[in-house]
Order: C-alpha cells, then structure tokens, then sequence
C-alpha cells in the first residue's frame, strides 16, 4: 500500500472528471443528454481496454459471471448519468456538483433497505445532516418557482441533479453486490459498454449530428470519462477507500474556480453552506467506516493465534 499514490490517483481522478463535466456542460446546448451519455461511454471503452492490456488485466476484464447483474447496474447508472448530464446543462456547476454529494448519503440508506446492512444511530444522524444540507441547496430553487421568480428550467435542473444521485446511489448498492463475484475491471468495462448501448434508446427523442467542435468535446469527455475512471480505480490499488475518499470533495473547489471562470457563474451563499452540510457529513462516514475497519482489524489480530 501506498497512501500518498493513491491520494494522488484520487485527486487526479477527480480532476479528470471536473474537466469532462465542465465539456459536458459546454455542449449541453448543442446536443441531447441521451448523446453525450453515448460519446462518453462509446469512448471511455478504447480507454479501458488499453489499461486492461497495459496491465495485463485483459482476461479478467472481459471476464464475468454475472451479466444480468452488469445490465441492472448499467441500467441505473445510465440514469444517473442522463440525470446528471441534463441538470448540468441547467444548472451552475457547483450547484449541480453540490446536489450529487447525496449520492454517498443515500447509498447508506438503500444498503440498508436493499442489503440488509446495519444503520446505527451515528449513520442515521450524518445521512440527515446531509440530506438537510440537500434540502437548503434546493430550497431556494423550488420557492422562487413557486414565486414566478426562477425559470422552470433552473427547478427541472435541480430536481435532475438529485434524480441522478438517487440512481448514483442505487448503482453502488448494485456495485456491492456484484464485487462478491466480479473483479473491478470487469465492473468498469462492462458498465461503459453498456451505457453505450443503452444511451442508444434515446435516438428517437432528437440526437443532432454536432458540427466538428462540438463533436470533438464530445470525444474529448468520453476519453476523459475512461481516463478518470482509470485513474479512480488505480487509486484503490495503492490506499484503502477510506483513505482516498475525503478527496472527492476537491471537486467543489475545481467547481467554483471552472464555473466562475469559464462559465461566468457564482454560487451563492445558500448553495456554499448546504454543499458544506453535505460534504461534512459526507467526510463524517467516511471517517466513521475508516474507524470501524480499524477496530475490526484489531478484533481480527486479537483472534488470530500466536506463535
């Protein structure tokens, strides 16, 4: 293990997909979501293949024993990814980079529901936490709709964004349980092929043909997609998650910097406290988690037999 590679791997991941969003954001007026969640998939796989031959993971990446368990997960996960592509279109980006820190939140809860995992009180309380930092950052939205003060579009975009982090949630439950059987490239592989082929069903609803700038983002956002996925997925080789994941929330500081610079956008003050209630409680479990698998690793040594 190599915590400061790993730190380092998650940071540039995180990177990578700030700029693949500030991409997706900047065609969202030219070309649908349903066709910028093709580009990014379609063009994340080249990505992919080229790691797994790089590191000789090739075999077990094409590996599975678990299709249908792929398909529910690449289900949900393209919802998540057309959710979050079209609330980026309508939304500023630390907005919609605020709402998607639910995801984590909710996985705890539909972990609960769905694996039978155990909730204490502690989760209870920062998952609240959380989710009241969601209902501050989306409160102003939908009051000023109620008002006739805020464009139908920007409440659509909010209410997108939290769509999407509810599938974001529901495909990490499905992640955990396809890890009992599945290697993690498999995972990744089979979740950009088929997000490729599911994106395909929106082509009735209007896909345009992007004139050459535009469809160079687009390729450009699925190179980076893949990029960053192998980036987040080599972090995990070198540090424990529980190590790497507080550096998500780097993410909010590249948000601020990209939207006010290339997007002429400032957050206000609402949106900066709520995304703070829900990065401290997202930063709450993951240091809760990293306390309980030290004491279970210590339970572990103490049973193990010496001598």
């Amino acid at each position: 293990m190599s915590p400061l590679r790993g730190i380092a791997f998650k940071v540039a991941s995180v990177c990578v997909f700030m700029a693949m969003a500030s991409l997706v954001k900047a065609v969202s007026g030219a070309v649908p979501p349903g066709e910028v969640v093709f580009f990014r998939s379609a063009f994340a796989v080249p990505v992919i293949l080229v790691w797994l031959l790089l590191t000789r993971g090739l075999r077990e990446g094409l590996a599975t024993r678990n299709l249908m368990g792929h398909f529910w997960r690449g289900l949900v996960g393209t919802a998540a990814m057309g959710c979050s592509f079209a609330a980026l279109g309508l939304l500023p980006l630390p907005e919609a980079t605020a709402i998607g820190y639910a995801a984590p939140l909710l996985t705890v809860v539909f972990a609960a529901m769905f694996l039978g995992e155990n909730v204490r009180l502690f989760r209870i309380f920062t998952v609240a936490l959380g989710m009241t930092g969601v209902v501050v950052i989306l409160s102003p939205r939908m009051s000023a709709l109620q008002a006739g003060t805020v464009a139908p579009t920007e409440a659509l975009g909010a209410l997108l964004a939290l769509i999407g982090a509810v599938f974001a949630a529901l495909a990490q439950v499905f992640v955990r349980k396809l890890v009992s059987t599945e290697k993690v490239s498999a995972i990744v592989f089979y979740f950009s092929i088929n997000s490729a082929l599911l994106s395909l069903l929106t082509v009735p609803f209007g896909w345009v043909w992007p004139d050459p700038m535009v469809a160079a983002m687009l390729v450009c956002a699925g190179i980076l997609g893949g990029l960053g996925q192998v980036l987040l997925t080599s972090s995990y080789r070198f540090a424990d998650a529980s190590v790497v994941a507080p550096f998500e929330y780097v993410s909010m500081l590249l948000a601020l910097v990209i939207g006010y610079v290339a997007f002429g956008e400032t957050p206000t003050l609402v949106v900066l406290a709520g995304a703070a209630l829900v990065m401290l409680a997202g930063i709450l479990i993951i240091l809760r988690e990293r306390q309980l698998g030290l004491e279970r690793a210590r339970q572990r040594r103490a049973m193990t037999p010496q001598g």
